[in-house]
Parts: structure tokens; C-alpha cells; sequence
């Protein structure tokens, strides 16, 4: 893989927190309505957002 320059590494981290943000809030959301499919919605968006993270994250590596 190539090498990637230090504004890449900061709009890579920029985007990791962007996604753990996103993760965190619509797990929140989840946890906060009573209605089922709006919970199932959220948890759906979460783990899209999660799955973003990890993307990105695997880049670093």
C-alpha cells in the first residue's frame, strides 16, 4: 500500500471521529425511543456508521 501523506492521516482521523460520533449518537437514539421500528432503524444506522469506521480504520494499518 502506499504511503499516505499527513493531510490523508488528517482527513482520515477527521472522518474516524466524524463515524464514532455518528455510531455513538444513533445508538442513543435506539436506546431512547419505545417504538420498535424506529429502534430497529437506528441500530440499522449505527452499525452502517460502524461499518464506516472500520473501513477507514483498516486503512491506517
Amino acid at each position: 500500500m502506499a504511503q499516505i501523506t499527513e493531510k490523508e492521516l488528517g482527513i482520515i482521523k477527521d472522518r474516524l471521529g466524524d463515524e464514532e460520533n455518528l455510531v455513538a449518537k444513533y445508538k442513543l437514539y435506539a436506546s431512547m425511543t419505545q417504538d420498535s421500528e424506529m429502534k430497529s432503524n437506528f441500530e440499522q444506522i449505527a452499525q452502517m456508521h460502524q461499518r464506516h469506521y472500520d473501513e477507514l480504520f483498516a486503512n491506517l494499518k
